[in-house]
């Protein structure tokens, strides 16, 4: 069956490369009785294709279950699996059949593998590789014919690392790999899947369809859909019952729009709001970087001089000391706080100590033999420093402390999750 067939008759939209290739690897797999893995975020639809390979298979008129082991508690998912005796538990007023019992000869789908507990993770493997299980509670062996196809949201192999699931049976589930890939990775697909979940809903609760406009189209294609298919049906259905209009733009797509989300995405043309925030932030990232490179030119000048002419170190070390007390009494007048007090720096060579007017002897060892200290002027690592000066100024206030460093509350919680800042 070719790629449109399958589409057709399964309800899949797109026409992404990753989403043809994962369709076109699920079609050739099914006719065999291989174990596959099915590899992909949440909300892409892997159970989709689970049910597309067992009716694919020579399987299908068998039974076909779906088990979420990350839905079932540690203490009963052995029972659920291989059944139990009576009175072999608490609770087990009678015998009763396992999954693997009672879909003997057909197709058994476990998403969320990576939760399956480790002892039941070893029975999984024993059923995979000899076809053997034993019910909790019995001793004797029963046979099975299933086969199994796996899903899992996470990255095995980490958890294989981890000590969280067993090497052995990963190898032996992951005989054919399949990656579903997010919607993110599909944005050609977005509005056709969009277009047709309006129209199902519109149907549904006899209403016209949403439509967008060229500006919420774009905003929707570059928005990250961390719930991947599952969220886009959830927004899609949100727009039809709760917009007013049936015609959206992108400022009356943003209400449906997780706000956490929204900071991360590119800034439309026609957002000044979000235009004007981020020319802020660079206006005070170019000042800073500006301010810091004339202090360290005027500095690299004054050296040269002192260099040059020895018998100007004392002005420059009295003229800095000054300088140094006036912008410290000038920050703590804007702070409003007492800041602590200036060491006098008698050991500065040919500075003039106040009380003695006794200069300090300059020798030329102590000019021609000096030590360079390169301060970072990294714009980032100012701009963290800036950030975490201002939340300790105003005591832990993302408002006061936004508006002290003339950025929205919105973007000095994106830079504090960018920076890893701890409040």
């Amino acid at each position: 069956m070719d790629i449109q067939s399958i589409k057709n008759r399964f309800g899949i939209i797109g026409n992404s490369a990753g989403l043809n290739l994962a369709l076109s690897t699920a079609a050739q797999v099914a006719a065999t009785d291989l174990t596959v893995l099915i590899i992909g975020e949440s909300g892409v639809g892997k159970e989709a294709f689970s049910s597309i390979i067992h009716a694919l298979s020579t399987r299908k008129h068998a039974p076909f279950i779906a088990v979420n082991c990350g839905a079932i508690p540690e203490g009963t998912i052995d029972s659920e699996l291989f059944g139990h005796e009576k009175g072999s538990f608490t609770g087990a007023a009678d015998s009763r059949k396992g999954y693997f019992e009672t879909v003997n000869a057909g197709t058994i789908f476990l998403d969320e593998i990576a939760e399956m507990p480790l002892g039941t993770q070893a029975r999984l493997l024993r059923v995979l590789e000899s076809g053997e299980f034993i019910r909790v509670g019995s001793s004797k062996v029963q046979k099975t014919d299933v086969r199994v196809i796996a899903a899992t949201n996470k990255d095995l192999l980490d958890a294989v690392q981890q000590g969280k699931f067993r090497q052995d049976l990963y190898y032996r589930l992951s005989t054919v790999p399949i990656r579903v890939p997010a919607l993110r990775d599909r944005k050609e697909d977005i509005i056709l899947l969009f277009r047709k979940f309006v129209v199902d809903f519109a149907e549904r609760y006899k209403m016209p369809p949403v439509q967008l406009d060229e500006d919420a189209k774009n905003l929707l294609i570059n928005y990250p859909f961390p719930g991947n298919v599952r969220e886009l049906k959830n927004i899609a259905e949100q727009v039809s019952v709760l917009s007013p209009e049936k015609s959206l733009t992108a400022t009356e797509l943003r209400r449906f729009l997780p706000e956490r989300y929204m900071s991360r995405m590119p800034v439309l043309a026609n957002q000044p709001s979000a235009s004007q925030e981020f020319a802020n932030e660079r206006e005070i990232l170019y000042k800073l970087f500006f301010d810091m490179k004339k202090d360290v030119t005027e500095l690299k000048k004054m050296f040269v001089e002192i260099l040059q002419n020895p018998s100007l170190a004392g002005h420059a070390a009295n003229f800095a000391q000054e300088s140094l007390l006036n912008d410290h009494a000038h920050a703590a007048h804007m702070n409003g706080d007492m800041l602590p007090a200036i060491p006098q720096p008698a050991t500065v060579p040919g500075y003039v100590q106040p009380a003695t007017h006794q200069p300090v002897v300059l020798h030329n060892d102590d000019i021609h033999h000096h030590e360079e200290v390169e301060e970072s002027l990294n714009i980032m690592d100012k701009e963290k420093e800036l950030i975490i000066k201002a939340l300790k100024k105003h005591r832990g206030r993302r408002k006061d402390a936004a508006t002290d460093l003339g950025i929205s509350e919105r973007t000095l919680y994106r830079k504090l999750k960018e920076y890893d800042i701890e409040e």
